[in-house]
């Protein structure tokens, strides 16, 4: 494994190379990359990049995003099957069918989705900003807010809107249990429950902070808490932990019985080390989106990012 990220670094500067890692990753891709985030951290980095090779160490949709922020670059995705269930929720075509129906409606996507979404929407989101692009939005416009409902009702909560919301959601964020987390929280009573906005209602009203994985790092290192229920994926809490090395963390219990007791994405996992390596070798896959997609797209990234700074 060292000899392999060795390797990997020694790469990187031949080829003017940059990683750019998501929370979600295994440790050991963590450790390699140049940058680790979460989507609008990613998404910022990718921009302001001067690297010929923008290796993403994530899912489809991120490294789509880097690639309409970064035209002439080269991007490349480790395993090109790494996709998302939420981004797989909302397709073009019914979309398109959706949006008509709401031909006064402005357009807000959340960044998991692809780019034939992007380039149907007016404005683009993460978790981390979601709130503000809303806001943003003059509360005479009614809008359109797609693809994740439980991000979007939790929006819609925070804000007062009446948003028409797309049924979209992430198969790990829906797989919490409340019957094992409220059994959990009773064995730790003095633990504060953290999640992520794309969670469950009813796992949202146990929660005390709730906010992206960016987010969720901050609020654990500025709480006076010692121990944390983490109810996002369970890659979160290397990094996590590495900022809080003296307070406990537990991963929020998923529905089914795994190996880690918690909830994992199976598509983030599909990146490894080995393949992160071998990506970088071979430049490929790489990610391509043709130039009349990509046009439209990029407009509610840039509007995104405007308004995120």
């Amino acid at each position: 494994m060292e000899g392999l990220k060795q390797k990997i670094t020694a790469l990187k500067k031949e080829k003017n190379a940059v990683i750019l890692a998501h929370y979600y990753q295994e440790p050991e891709i963590q450790e390699v990359a140049d940058f680790v985030g979460d989507s609008l951290g990613l998404s910022q980095e990718a921009e302001k990049t001067d690297a010929d090779i923008i290796l993403f160490a994530g899912v489809h949709f991120m490294a789509e995003t880097a690639k309409l922020l970064n035209p002439l670059k080269k991007v490349i995705l480790p395993d090109l099957n790494a996709g998302c269930s939420l981004a797989d929720s909302c397709l073009p075509g019914a979309f398109k069918t959706f949006t008509a129906a709401h031909p006064d409606h402005i357009v807000i996507t959340y960044v998991n989705c692809s780019a034939e979404i992007k380039a149907m929407s007016d404005l683009v989101c993460t978790s981390s900003n979601a709130e503000k692009i809303v806001n943003s939005v003059p509360e005479y416009v009614p809008i359109i807010f797609a693809p994740d409902k439980n991000l979007g009702n939790y929006i819609n909560s925070k804000t007062g809107r009446k948003m028409v919301l797309w049924d979209g959601s992430c198969v790990v964020h829906e797989a919490f249990s409340m019957d094992k987390l409220i059994a959990l929280y009773k064995q730790h009573p003095d633990a504060a429950i953290i999640a992520h906005p794309e969670s469950e209602a009813h796992i949202l009203k146990t929660a005390g902070y709730i906010g992206s994985t960016a987010g969720m790092i901050n609020y654990v290192k500025q709480s006076t808490k010692q121990k944390f229920i983490v109810a996002t994926e369970a890659g979160i809490l290397f990094k996590m932990q590495q900022e809080v090395p003296d307070k406990i963390l537990i991963p929020a219990p998923s529905v089914e019985d795994n190996t880690c007791a918690c909830s994992e994405c199976a598509y983030m996992k599909l990146n490894t080390l080995q393949k992160v390596y071998d990506c970088l070798v071979k430049e490929s896959p790489e990610i391509t989106v043709s130039e009349e997609v990509a046009k439209k797209a990029l407009i509610p990234i840039k509007r995104m990012l405007e308004l995120s700074k």
